[in-house]
């Protein structure tokens, strides 16, 4: 059986260098059902596909705040 995925496009704010980067995808990519989570620092965007059921898109911007960066949900 293979898990639900839901791809979230999120847009952060806040990003000051690369190490940023490093800083949020581990913060992230601990919640539970989050099968990816890929940084782009250049367009300030972040990608997740995880399981909704499990972590809510609030739960994915709940953890980038927890890293100390704002993000909101975006549809591009």
């Amino acid at each position: 059986m293979t898990t639900p995925n839901t791809h979230t496009l999120l847009r952060a704010e806040g990003f000051s260098c690369p190490s940023c980067v490093t800083k949020i995808e581990k913060r992230v990519s601990k919640l539970p059902g989050v099968n990816d989570v890929t940084v782009h620092f250049a367009s300030s965007r972040i990608e997740v596909d995880h399981d909704e059921a499990q972590s809510s898109v609030d739960d994915l911007v709940d953890a980038v705040a927890k890293a100390g960066y704002t993000a909101k949900p975006s549809a591009f």
